[in-house]
């Protein structure tokens, strides 16, 4: 990004520079703010936005691995000068002190309450501001990302080898040779053996065994994702059908789940013949996820996904309720995690482990090797055995499912918890063992043998973001330390002149963030720029919704309009909300039908809006189009 176009960048961190002098200025006195902020001046105007969004989080990080019992932090190694006969960096250098020691490493004897706490806080906010920051990346950033992406696939066929000799030494008969006290055998089994990996991947078959034992897979209610498809079909297209995979209506007849009726079938006999039964790969698209580079997500075709979805449904619920897994294995809610996190990160007795491109390492083998043979043809039959890449290459696919598909999550959350159970011999250590996607807790003192069953079996840890050591720890979106919670505000979506939603209900966001974080001045400067741009716009006081700012600014362009309305006997105020885009579409009647008993049978047919009003009941024909919608002042 050009220097000139930084300036609310920097105008940004400058303010908070000033908040983190106006609350802490015995230790970052007017002085240290002026130095400070000339440096952050400086070298974003020498080196642009790579300063923000890469230099400072690179600091960050280097201080989050020495408070985690890592390296100690080098200021020089990160670009930095650093204090007279110390590794410490002079930038923030009077927080630096407060927390490491003169080589980088945690001060000895510290403590959680402040001042030293303040001083983690308030680098992680400094250094971390940016580091989400949604820029636009170069074309040598999306050839890395699908470099990255070919190279996995290239691993995995390395991975299937060694599997495929762990399958010719495996007996499959023994699980019904060993009955309900196969657990009991193969955990003796396993204390006689150690880290075998037979003996660990019959464990985990018994588990997986009975978590899903008479799970059916063909009682399903399918449904559509909320993204694109790789076959390309609108929001309303995805209900007309034209081509159904042969490998999915083998096991889901389409007479029976893509049909709303059997008087549908008999209605439009005439034109099964028309639906294609050949399969069509899936696509890797690139997407927008922050100033390092693009995500790759690999759209499914809509037949695909229409049985996954449904398959996706009935694994969450018995997992979630399931007594192996209910309190383990969490696919909706981050809050274990989040909470476990904080609590490992006050005595160090759990670790928190991040696994690295974990939805691309499991392998189709290995989710063979692992899963209930009664339900791999389910699983299979709706997966996509190749994909298309940008560059028009058709690449085939060993892993499971890539992210995009609805199975992704799931199946590799089972098989990271299947594993780790398998080598968790005792019940306090099974109990503790928490995952969430590729976000997983377990005890600290079983931290390297997970961590060696993971990559024993393709999965790749990241042990730069994995906290095992110290008393750091970070866990979907919870950033610890010693109890205290020291997760900072990051700005990801880029300011624009131009009136957006998606701006003006990010930075509503952020203003309100910094709000509660203390960070007075910064609340100050964002809802100035909202209320430039934007107008009215409520806070709190007035409307409780997550479009209302903590407060307006006396500076600011003043209150909302407001009127009494004699028919509600209520005050009402004028603001902005966000109104997402809809189209009617007006399909046949049993298309109609068939979005209905998918979309609408099973919610109430009426909801209660937030001004306390009743929403019409949802129509058939109307589809609201994602990530689109426009900003209307209303009355509420």
């Amino acid at each position: 990004m050009d220097p000139i176009k930084c300036q609310h960048e920097v105008s940004l961190i400058t303010t908070l520079l000033r908040d983190v002098h106006m609350s802490h200025g015995a230790v970052f006195n007017a002085t240290a703010l002026k130095n400070t902020t000339r440096v952050v001046v400086r070298r974003t105007e020498s080196e642009g936005m790579s300063f923000l969004t890469k230099t400072l989080p690179a600091l960050g990080k280097a201080l989050d691995r020495a408070l985690s019992g890592g390296e100690p932090l080098d200021g020089r190694a990160l670009g930095f000068s650093t204090q007279d006969a110390t590794k410490l960096p002079i930038f923030m250098g009077e927080f630096f002190r407060m927390v490491l020691a003169s080589d980088g490493s945690v001060t000895p004897g510290f403590s959680p309450v402040a001042p030293n706490t303040i001083g983690i806080k308030v680098l992680r906010q400094v250094l971390y501001l940016f580091y989400k920051y949604k820029l636009p990346y170069s074309s040598s950033d999306e050839q890395k990302v699908i470099r990255a992406f070919i190279e996995t696939e290239r691993d995995l066929g390395a991975v299937d080898a060694t599997l495929g000799k762990i399958r010719e030494c495996i007996d499959f008969n023994v699980e019904k040779r060993l009955g309900p006290y196969g657990q009991d055998y193969m955990a003796n089994t396993f204390r006689k053996t150690g880290m075998d990996s037979t003996c660990i991947v019959l464990r985990a078959r018994l588990a997986l065994r009975r978590v899903l034992a008479g799970v059916d897979l063909y009682d399903i209610y399918p449904s559509h994702g909320p993204g694109v498809v790789s076959t390309k079909e609108t929001a309303w297209g995805k209900y007309v059908w034209r081509r159904v995979n042969e490998r999915i209506t083998a096991l889901y007849p389409y007479d029976a789940f893509f049909c709303a009726s059997m008087s549908a079938v008999c209605d439009n006999y005439k034109d099964f013949s028309q639906v294609l039964s050949t399969a069509v790969p899936a696509q890797v698209i690139l997407v927008p996820k922050d100033s390092r580079g693009p995500r790759l997500i690999s759209c499914e075709p809509v037949d695909n996904q229409w049985i996954q979805q449904g398959i996706r449904k009935v694994l969450y619920q018995r997992v979630e309720s399931h007594d192996l897994t209910r309190g383990n294995v969490f696919f909706t809610n981050q809050t274990a995690n989040r909470i476990g996190a904080q609590v490992g990160s006050i005595d160090g007795h759990y670790a928190t482990l991040d696994l690295k491109e974990a939805s691309d390492r499991v392998s189709l083998e290995l989710v063979r090797l692992l899963f209930p043979e009664e339900l791999l043809p389910f699983l299979e039959c709706c997966r996509s055995c190749e994909t298309v890449l940008p560059n028009g290459e058709v690449l085939p696919l060993r892993k499971f499912a890539p992210m995009g598909s609805a199975l992704c999550f799931p199946i590799m959350a089972l098989t990271i918890w299947a594993l780790l159970d398998a080598i968790a011999l005792d019940q306090y250590t099974h109990e503790r063992i928490l995952v969430y996607g590729d976000d997983v807790i377990v005890p600290t003192a079983f931290a390297e043998d997970a961590i060696t069953v993971l990559e024993m079996f393709g999965l790749k840890v990241n042990h730069q973001k994995s906290c095992t050591k110290g008393l750091f720890r970070e866990s979907c979106g919870m950033d610890a330390y010693r109890g205290i919670d020291v997760t900072p505000v990051k700005i990801k979506t880029v300011w624009s002149n131009q009136p957006s939603p998606e701006v003006f209900l990010s930075y509503v966001a952020y203003a309100n963030a910094m709000w509660d974080a203390g960070h007075l001045e910064c609340y100050e400067l964002i809802v100035g720029w909202l209320t430039s741009k934007y107008w009215p716009i409520a806070n709190k006081d007035m409307l409780n919704s997550p479009v209302s700012l903590s407060r307006i600014p006396v500076q600011s362009r003043g209150p909302c309009p407001v009127r009494y309305n004699p028919s509600l006997q209520r005050r009402e105020y004028k603001a902005l909300e966000y109104v997402p885009m809809k189209v009617t579409r007006v399909l046949p009647g049993w298309i109609m039908l068939l979005r209905y008993f998918v979309e609408v049978a099973e919610t109430p047919t009426e909801t209660h809006s937030d001004d306390g009003g009743i929403r019409a009941p949802h129509s058939v024909s109307q589809y609201t189009i994602r990530n689109m919608g426009k900003l209307i002042a209303r009355w509420r």
